[in-house]
């Protein structure tokens, strides 16, 4: 009995983790004077997303920068944009300048999740941020790549493409 017990018990475990969504990388970059952060992370449900992006510039929770959870500071209210896609939630913050330099922590939560609130923290310093490339928002989602892979027999078989 208690050997079935325990088995379930792992069980359970093992299901709940596999359930949820887990942040897989948080990255910030730089176009012009508009900070960039994506918050990619690994969906296996369909229910509603909430979302929020904190800056913390010391050891407290910090300010929230944007969110649909809880409103955002009035600083950062009208420079900021959120786009959301089934497995990434993108923060645009728009006149980036060194005051806005810290640590940048997403938070995630799925209703009706068995994981509680996960959250990944990113140090954003305006000298050290990456230009934004173009070709990393393919790079992100490559379901394109696989589509144009697995359609080039198609392509040649009528004559389209002659390898």
């Amino acid at each position: 009995m208690l050997r079935s017990m325990v088995s379930l018990a792992l069980l359970l475990a093992v299901l709940q983790v596999s359930h949820g969504q887990r942040i897989k990388r948080l990255t910030a970059c730089l176009t012009d004077q508009t900070l960039r952060i994506d918050c990619a992370y690994e969906r296996k449900t369909t229910n509603p997303l909430s979302y929020e992006f904190r800056l913390s510039k010391d050891a407290t929770e910090g300010t929230v920068v944007a969110g649909n959870f809880k409103v955002a500071s009035v600083a950062y209210k009208q420079r900021t944009n959120v786009t959301t896609t089934n497995n990434l939630v993108c923060l645009y913050l728009n006149g980036f300048s060194t005051n806005d330099e810290g640590v940048y922590t997403c938070k995630l939560k799925i209703t009706s999740d068995y994981e509680d609130m996960q959250s990944r923290n990113i140090s954003v310093v305006k000298a050290q941020l990456a230009k934004c490339a173009g070709i990393s928002v393919f790079i992100q989602n490559t379901s394109w790549l696989l589509l144009l892979l697995l359609s080039l027999p198609l392509l040649q078989a009528v004559d389209f493409v002659s390898l």
